[in-house]
């Protein structure tokens, strides 16, 4: 038996003691007060622990944080805490990010090898397009003094750069509009009626033109088109149909709107976050661009810190659920088959015993020795294990790439909001964020007396 599976089921049941277990009373004031789920979420971790319970309704959520039990759940033991149906199953339909089982084993196993080595470097000039042409549309905002929507923008640089590596062409105004769809279903699914059939309803209009998009992409990969940069990933799909009965049309298409859905919306909103955190810190701004020169790996490495602090405070997915197929001890707890889990890098991002000032924006945290922590499951912006996110290294190449170009020559200014205006940002930027351009040698934003910003960062 492999010694990281530990004992049988059989042996694990009534192991470990009982979960803790918050009381009714906390919970009834969080309802009371209408708090963010998370709010409830550091309370309980704050009262007991990096694994605890909680009841919204009969039976009792599981919340992991601590590094230790979350390595446990997601890397070393994805059999027993399972992944159940995506929330965004209406958009992706049987897409990798919703799939299980077997299914998930054969369609990650295809994908895997366009988002490392050789997959990777296949798109370097792609990525490097979509960040010039980003790059010049910022330079013509300088030019103009123009207000712009900051979130819009990145939004738009990251579906481009996802369109050309699945394509091979570069994002087309027609395209890039009939595909704000995307954004608008994802916005809507926490707010989506119970039934199935009317949530589809609610959203018909937007998933057909999203569908419509996806076939005409399909049928120009199977006519053989490839794009300027050469074909897509998209062509990797369409010959695995010819082979394989599962890659049905539907799953084709559930494939390409799941890349484009997981390949844009998190790194817009990475983006996004970094800037405003930089206008609170211009410094490490400075400090990024002085660490060396223009294409050095150490100016490189500086600005990745960015992007890495940024996805620290602001992890792509915030919490993680998961399901106990089978009895368990996590933790020295006892966690039966059927339990719900909650694993929340949000929290454990922010645990002080694992992150020094742990609210505190630092990306030299990532680059100096000692600087962040080397207990496996404490840091986790992509998720770990078998389902870790398949475009974390795309992610991290497309975001650098751009903040390279952008950087130097551009320092957003918060101060074009009107006085008085406020805005709110959550882990999904909701509403817009205008901001105009200075020149690269400015400092930060502008003080707190000129610029009223409510951030909840709980999504």
């Amino acid at each position: 038996m492999d010694a990281s599976s530990g004992p049988p089921a059989a042996q694990r049941s009534g192991a470990g003691r009982p979960l803790p277990e918050a009381d009714a009373d906390c919970v009834e004031r969080w309802r009371t007060h209408q708090g963010e789920l998370v709010d409830l979420l550091a309370q309980v971790r704050q009262r007991l622990g990096g694994v605890a319970a909680f009841r919204l309704g009969p039976q009792p959520t599981v919340l992991v944080t601590g590094p230790e039990a979350v390595q446990h759940v997601l890397a070393l033991h994805p059999d027993r805490y399972v992944k159940r149906s995506h929330r965004a199953r209406l958009l992706i339909g049987d897409g990798v990010l919703a799939a299980t089982g077997e299914a998930w084993k054969r369609q990650r196993k295809l994908l895997q090898s366009q988002f490392t080595g050789k997959g990777m470097r296949r798109y370097e000039e792609r990525i490097a397009g979509a960040a010039r042409t980003t790059a010049d549309r910022w330079a013509g905002h300088a030019r103009t003094g123009r207000t712009f929507d900051l979130g819009e923008e990145m939004r738009r640089f990251a579906l481009d750069t996802i369109w050309r590596a699945l394509t091979g062409y570069p994002l087309d105004d027609t395209t890039a509009h009939e595909l704000t769809s995307v954004a608008t279903v994802v916005a809507a699914l926490p707010t989506l009626p119970a039934d199935r059939v009317d949530a589809r309803d609610a959203v018909a209009d937007d998933l057909a033109r999203i569908d419509e998009v996806a076939r005409r992409a399909v049928a120009a990969a199977r006519d053989g088109a490839p794009g300027p940069d050469g074909p897509g990933l998209l062509q990797v799909l369409v010959d695995a149909s010819a082979e394989r009965p599962e890659y049905t049309d539907r799953l084709v298409r559930d494939e390409l709107v799941t890349l484009l859905v997981a390949g844009h919306e998190t790194t817009a909103t990475t983006l996004t976050w970094l800037y405003l955190l930089l206008d609170r810190h211009p410094a490490a701004r400075e400090e990024a661009l002085a660490a060396g020169r223009a294409g050095s790996a150490e100016r490189r490495e500086a600005i990745q810190a960015l992007v890495g602090e940024t996805l620290r405070l602001y992890p792509s997915a915030w919490i993680l659920p998961r399901h106990a197929a089978e009895d368990d001890v996590l933790a020295g707890y006892r966690v039966e088959a059927g339990t719900d889990l909650l694993v929340c890098p949000y929290l454990t991002h922010r645990d002080p015993e694992l992150w020094p000032d742990p609210e505190h924006f630092d990306p030299r945290r990532l680059t100096v020795p000692g600087g962040r922590p080397t207990r496996p499951g404490a840091y986790l912006p992509f998720g770990i294990g078998p389902r870790a996110c398949l475009g974390q290294q795309f992610a991290l190449r497309e975001s650098v790439a751009l903040l390279e170009l952008l950087l130097p020559a551009h320092v957003p200014d918060f101060r074009a909001i009107p006085t008085g205006a406020a805005y709110s940002i959550t882990v999904r930027p909701d509403g817009p964020t205008p901001v105009t351009l200075t020149g690269g040698g400015g400092g930060g934003g502008g003080g707190e007396a000129e610029r009223r910003v409510t951030q909840d960062p709980h999504g």
